[in-house]
């Protein structure tokens, strides 16, 4: 393959690359405490943003990633804050399961209550969201205001989800959301600071479910 420049790529297999940069990622990632299992998840979110410093300020609850594979294998809904998160989502391994993905936020009665209200969307599709998926996984990558309403549901006793995988991106309300959720006794997978989103949120729903297949 001419790709009509002086440098050429190591390989052009999408295997090998795959292989290749997570040779890259455990060769300079440094010291790290995570165990083997939420180790999996850090290698993902590293290899989807090429960041090391997102990846190694993952947080964990200690039961994270056991209640995901357990919430996958038990075909547990998926609830996505945004549809660049849905279409991320390795559906396959989900439905294997008889699992499956829903986003919420562009529904006409989302979006109808959210003007009644004069609130977000994202906040009443979080309401919505867990009266259509009790014990489910909840991956927020892109609105701060759904992981804040899905906080408050959990303290208020309206939503028992299996596990939040929280890591919106931005500089408004992002960080101190997370600050949040890291408060709760629910399993969740966040991070420290302002980064996330879509794309890192994916890869740790992918690889849970990479792990729910190989156990």
């Amino acid at each position: 393959m001419d790709f009509r420049t002086t440098f050429r790529p190591l390989t052009v297999q999408p295997e090998q690359i795959e292989q290749k940069s997570f040779q890259i990622i455990d060769e300079e990632i440094g010291e790290h405490s995570f165990t083997n299992e939420q180790y999996a998840v850090v290698q993902r979110v590293i290899h989807a943003s090429a960041d090391f410093e997102l990846g190694k300020s993952l947080l964990f609850h200690p039961r994270a990633i056991e209640a995901g594979i357990s919430a996958i294998r038990a075909g547990k809904k998926v609830v996505a804050d945004v549809q660049m998160v849905q279409v991320g989502i390795n559906k396959a391994r989900l439905e294997k399961y008889g699992g499956s993905v829903h986003v919420y936020i562009s529904d006409d009665d989302v979006m109808k209550e959210a003007k009644r209200l004069n609130t977000t969307r994202a906040i009443v599709a979080m309401r919505k969201g867990v009266k259509e998926a009790d014990g489910g996984i909840f991956a927020i990558g892109n609105a701060p205001t759904a992981l804040l309403e899905l906080i408050r549901l959990v303290k208020e006793g309206e939503a028992r989800p299996g596990l939040i995988i929280g890591l919106p991106v931005g500089f408004v309300s992002a960080a101190e959301s997370k600050e949040e959720l890291a408060k709760l006794d629910v399993p969740f997978i966040t991070n420290v600071g302002r980064k996330g989103g879509s794309t890192v949120t994916v890869a740790a729903l992918n690889a849970l479910s990479i792990l729910a297949e190989r156990e």
